[in-house]
């Protein structure tokens, strides 16, 4: 079957769009050897070094059946379905491609097993996380060359997060319908799977060989499929140039995972942006303060003596004062022992709280709460913290730590996007050559002469602006 053909069957289907019959056409004439049939041991050949094997074999049965219903080949459109079910299905579609990839009839409406929901679950993150290896995108290099690894234990942490709404032993359809209806992160986890591998016959000439007809589809890769693939929830890993080693407590799971919770805004997934950690820059509040004060939205994490790792996403600048601020974007997280999001309840605005130096109110860093009972107190007496046992803030809230009160081992912050520009950057006029006011020259040796304990009495002296 020539290129002309694969293309002539792809717009039979009638569920693909123009784009789509370019992409599944020359995918199929590749798995097919331009036949019009795909063989399960050549397309086992093509993906089988490209995700979990276990996925392998979901995607097998759903292709081929099981028992006395397998068949040897799959045609074109069946083909296609897959393609279309994974990447833009509906609910019940991808119901469909999970209960036949689990042996079980879609018509039937039976209880499938919790502990088989979370193995396909955990097949679709294992392969993310092995196709991301695989292709050594940027994103993947700019974190594994500094010592970040991926580990199974989080990818079953992962996919237990991604499933613990289904709370019963043996799960109905229905529920099935509802925890997809609502597992955005899961989608976008199967969209890049299955992208990935729809595309391997314009991304890897190597598993092209010699055939030329399949080379000349290379040039045919819709733009708008090849920009979607790229859409990767692993973001780039930035101001880490001069650190030979990476000692962080993160791994690439739980870096997606908390990625993938972050608001859909700007830059915000796009990088991460090294300020500060425990390891790298010492024990010291002030330090700590010095690194993350107005650096834009960021991530916090913390791992105590008792081995929990947990943090919270910060949504506006840290800046010192005696009130909370923030926004209801903001939210805490466990990474371990297991990974859990705590979305704002919208009860209060208690996002936000960094002071020092005061003798009537709390001096350290706190998310969440109120003070005495914070989602995350960080003391200024710097190693001790607290989590508090309930928190009116955050939605289903859990203590995040070993215990209330404890001493950490590591601490990390990462700002979020492109750093907030400077008032020079912003084109306002800073300092002797003209508008603007010396005092805002800068904002760092500001807040450090604040966390000094030196009151800024000059903030009331400043000239009138220019009328």
């Amino acid at each position: 079957m020539g290129a002309n053909s694969s293309k002539k069957l792809a717009a039979k289907c009638s569920f693909l769009s123009k784009d789509e019959q370019v992409i599944v056409g020359n995918s199929f004439r590749l798995a097919s050897k331009n036949s019009e049939k795909i063989k399960e041991d050549e397309l086992t050949k093509l993906w089988g070094a490209q995700m979990d094997p276990r996925l392998l074999q979901y995607i097998n049965n759903y292709l081929f059946g099981l028992g006395e219903s397998r068949i040897n080949t799959v045609d074109l459109e069946r083909f296609a379905e897959l393609f279309v079910f994974c990447t833009r299905g509906t609910v019940d579609e991808k119901v469909k491609v999970l209960l036949i990839s689990l042996g079980n009839n879609e018509q039937e409406d039976i209880d499938i097993p919790n502990n088989l929901v979370i193995e396909y679950v955990e097949s679709i993150v294992a392969s993310y996380m092995k196709i991301q290896k695989i292709c050594n995108s940027k994103q993947y290099k700019s974190w594994a060359t500094k010592g970040c690894v991926i580990s199974p234990q989080n990818t079953q942490r992962f996919a237990e997060s991604l499933t613990n709404e289904l709370e019963n032993k043996e799960i109905k359809r229905k529920a099935l319908e509802t925890w997809l209806q609502g597992s955005t992160v899961l989608g976008q986890l199967l969209l890049y799977v299955f992208m990935h591998l729809y595309n391997i016959s314009h991304k890897d000439k190597a598993l092209l060989g010699a055939d030329k007809t399949a080379l000349t589809s290379l040039q045919e890769a819709p733009e708008c499929l090849e920009n979607e693939k790229d859409r990767t929830l692993l973001p780039m890993c930035k101001n880490m140039e001069l650190i030979p080693s990476y000692p962080s407590i993160l791994d690439l799971n739980q870096i997606v995972f908390v990625n993938a919770h972050l608001p859909q805004l700007g830059t915000v997934l796009a990088e991460w942006r090294f300020l500060f950690s425990s390891e790298i820059h010492g024990e010291s509040f002030s330090t700590l303060l010095g690194r993350i004060v107005n650096q834009g939205p960021s991530v916090l994490i913390l791992e105590d003596k008792g081995g929990h790792v947990f943090g919270g996403f910060a949504s506006s600048n840290w800046e010192l004062g005696p009130k909370f601020y923030g926004d209801d974007s903001s939210f805490l997280f466990s990474l371990s022992p297991k990974m859990r999001v705590f979305p704002s309840t919208g009860y209060n605005q208690h996002f936000q709280y960094l002071n020092l130096h005061q003798q009537t109110l709390p001096n350290g860093l706190a998310m969440g709460g109120q003070h005495g009972y914070n989602g995350i107190w960080i003391d200024s007496e710097y190693g001790h913290g607290q989590c508090s046992q309930s928190c009116t803030t955050y939605q289903g809230y859990e203590q995040l730590s070993s215990a209330k009160d404890f001493q950490f081992r590591h601490l990390e912050v990462w700002g979020l996007g492109a750093p907030p520009l400077s008032a020079q950057e912003k084109g306002e006029r800073v300092g002797s050559s003209g508008g603007g006011s010396v005092l805002d020259g800068n904002a760092e040796n500001k807040a450090m002469l604040e966390m000094a304990g030196k009151k800024m009495h000059s903030d009331g002296l400043r000239e009138p602006e220019p009328t």
